[in-house]
């Protein structure tokens, strides 16, 4: 009997908290190779695409982890459901720590968004497999108590990545390599240790679901997502009504239909099962995640740029104000998950934590240049609290109303849907942005130039006043560091400006969530169950005996 197959003391019955920690360590490690890999990279992207000669390329490094990692989300799901959790989740870090090295030896722009794709591959089996592994050890009910552990290392890695993304992108070199290929082999040691830890601890029985590999349905997966996340990332880029944007949205669409025309003809062999949506839960728990996804990004997009553009501050200086959020996520969903264990009841955490994240938004709508960053930071910590209380409670519903068959791909549909939100919202939120920057620009200059002040620093900086005759607003938005060494007053229209324009990114996320909020009413409270997949998969078993 192989090692996996091989139950601890209680298994199945059930295992120790001590048991419980163990695995999770292996977990844990797992999940915060991905989360602080993407906060590194984004703080560091700019830089690495100036030493990599690719400035106008680097989106398609972000777009190819991100199609890897939101294709191969669901196909992780499915595939653990038949060989087990263990080999997956191993196969994933093995995938990571290769796209890592790879990626820090990459010479060009072209080579890195092809190493940025393996790593995609793997991460798509870090959080889903992490998840649908607490969900086989822990039951619904308890499950909310260790939810805390999950959000503390998204907290930390929120914090830790803008502070070593900006150091390595920073050094000239580090132990006769490049910094900023620092930025993925930092990755290398953290996954050697996990697979070392997830080898030694996951040790928790399979129970295999016999299933044929649905091929057809992921082609059809891959052939309407990748078009279509393309161009949410280049759509901007290429015009949102040109023909190559035209050309994504007509195969995208095809490839969709193709999907779910397979997975009706495959049944219980799909990839992501029709019959799952039958489900009340499932199906209304997957929208809420998707305009969750949307609306959470409203706040995550837009306050980086606020800080950085209108408050100044550097890249590292504004993860490291982010953490008020990152609090408020940790704290609520703490108190959350305690509450739900002690009561069983949680339907009220998503209602109260979606008008909360629907009011911050629009909270942060209203704030301007010279709003003092303190208040900013509590309307910060508001979301976070507020986001702390949806996103685990809404996935435990979710694998609380499935069955132990289905634990796996209910669980990554839960990661694939808000990753599928996201990445809209991404693409919808940074169009609104510069698509209403300039407007809202050119008002402002245009009411400085009544003014005796922006006149008298206009004629003291005549370069600066033949860019704004030549080009109206008169300067490359794309580069926003003319800002910084700008005379204050001549900035000034430019601040408020930008603050203008993410300031409607910040109602419109605090729309989205307003409906995200009335969804969530609709969410029908199945009582949480007291036992963990692996009890509920041998009771079916033994039922089926």
């Amino acid at each position: 009997m192989s090692q996996e197959t091989q139950a601890t003391p209680e298994s199945p019955a059930g295992l120790t908290h001590r048991q419980i920690l163990t695995v999770l360590s292996g977990l844990l490690l797992g999940m915060f190779l991905a989360a602080l890999d993407q906060m590194i990279v984004a703080s560091a992207m700019k830089t690495i695409a100036d030493q990599l000669h690719g400035q106008t390329l680097q989106a398609w490094a972000t777009t190819a982890y991100l199609i890897t990692a939101t294709v191969t989300t669901p196909l992780y799901g499915k595939l653990s459901d038949i060989y087990g959790r263990k080999p997956l989740y191993l196969a994933a870090i093995s995938l990571f720590l290769a796209g890592s090295l790879l990626s820090g030896m990459a010479n060009s722009m072209y080579e890195l968004a092809a190493f940025r794709a393996v790593q995609g591959l793997g991460a798509g089996g870090l959080m889903s497999l992490a998840f649908a592994i607490m969900a086989d050890m822990i039951s619904p009910r308890e499950r909310s108590r260790y939810s805390a552990y999950f959000m503390a290392v998204f907290g930390t890695s929120s914090v830790l990545g803008p502070v070593i993304g900006g150091l390595f992108a920073g050094l000239d070199s580090f132990l006769g390599f490049a910094g900023w290929r620092w930025v993925f082999l930092v990755n290398v040691p953290i996954a050697l240790a996990a697979l070392f830890v997830v080898a030694k601890v996951l040790n928790i029985p399979h129970q295999r679901v016999d299933h044929r590999i649905d091929y057809w349905g992921a082609l059809s997966l891959i052939t309407g997502l990748v078009p279509l996340l393309i161009v949410a990332e280049q759509g901007r880029e290429w015009g949102w009504a040109s023909s190559t944007s035209l050309a994504m949205y007509v195969i995208g669409a095809i490839g969709l239909i193709a999907f779910v025309f397979v997975e009706y003809r495959m049944g219980d062999e799909a990839l992501l099962p029709m019959r799952l949506f039958r489900n009340h839960t499932f199906a209304l728990g997957n929208t809420i995640n998707f305009v969750l996804g949307i609306g959470m990004f409203g706040g995550m997009v837009s306050l980086p740029l606020y800080l950085q553009i209108v408050k100044g501050v550097s890249p590292t200086q504004s993860g490291l104000m982010l953490l008020p959020m990152m609090l408020g996520i940790m704290s609520s969903t703490a108190v959350s998950g305690r509450i739900t264990a002690k009561t069983g009841r949680y339907k009220i955490f998503p209602v109260v934590g979606s008008g909360m994240m629907a009011a911050a938004l629009i909270l942060l709508s209203r704030v301007g240049t010279d709003t003092p960053t303190w208040q900013v930071m509590i309307v910060m910590f508001v979301m976070g609290a507020g986001l702390g209380q949806c996103m685990q409670t809404i996935l435990v519903a979710i694998q609380n109303a499935s069955e132990p068959r289905d634990m796996g791909v209910s669980t990554s549909s839960a990661t694939f849907f808000r990753q599928i939100g996201g990445t809209v919202g991404t693409a919808v939120f940074l169009s609104i942005l510069f698509s209403t920057v300039g407007d809202k620009i050119g008002e402002n200059v245009r009411a400085a130039l009544q003014t005796d002040a922006f006149r008298a620093a206009l004629a003291q900086n005549p370069q600066f006043a033949q860019a704004l005759k030549q080009g109206g607003a008169g300067v490359d938005l794309n580069n926003t560091e003319f800002l910084k060494h700008l005379d204050p007053v001549l900035a000034r229209p430019f601040l408020d400006g930008f603050s203008s324009a993410i300031d409607t990114v910040f109602l419109t996320g605090g729309l989205v969530m307003i409906a995200a909020f009335l969804l969530v009413w609709f969410v029908r409270e199945i009582p949480l169950s007291e036992k963990s997949g692996l009890q509920r998969a041998a009771d079916t078993e033994s039922i089926a005996v």
